[in-house]
């Protein structure tokens, strides 16, 4: 017969015992190695490419130093003085030079519409307020502009759909 090689219980749990204590550390610390590993990696990485911080906006110098907005703003003064050849020429130059904002554009146009207007240029009027809304879909005239007797019709007009 056939022994069988006899393990007593004793045996058998300290052998037990000593194949897990030698596994255990290992299958226990893995997951926090992965942890560590992922964090470091995340505040190097952190550290290697710091947030740039937003830039500022153009202060009124910056963009005085731009030709077409000088240009916009002295056409506006000239406008506002009630200088409305000079007016003219500066909000042309404006134009052409290539104002960045829509909404730069679209006061060009407007102020153009309005010197035209007054000088009894009234097709030119409207297409300088058709060029205000192409530059700017949300242009619209304010209430007082646009109530007007001399370049309101012409904006009425214009505005109608």
């Amino acid at each position: 017969m056939r022994r069988t090689p006899s393990v007593t219980p004793a045996a058998a749990a300290v052998s037990s015992a000593a194949s897990r204590s030698r596994a255990w550390p290992r299958a226990r610390s893995a997951p926090l190695v992965c942890a560590l590993l992922v964090a470091l990696s995340a505040a190097v990485s952190g550290c290697a490419s710091a947030p740039t911080p937003p830039a500022a906006a153009p202060g009124l110098a910056d963009l005085m130093a731009r030709p077409a907005e000088g240009a916009l703003f002295d056409g506006i003064r000239a406008y506002d003085d009630g200088r409305y050849e000079a007016a003219e020429a500066h909000l042309r130059r404006a134009l052409d030079a290539g104002l960045a904002s829509a909404r730069d554009r679209a006061t060009a146009h407007k102020l153009l519409a309005f010197v035209t207007c007054t000088s009894s240029r009234v097709p030119e009027c409207e297409a300088q307020f058709r060029a205000a809304r192409a530059a700017d879909p949300s242009f619209a005239l304010e209430r007082a502009e646009a109530g007007h007797p001399v370049w309101g019709p012409a904006y009425r007009r214009v505005a109608a759909p």
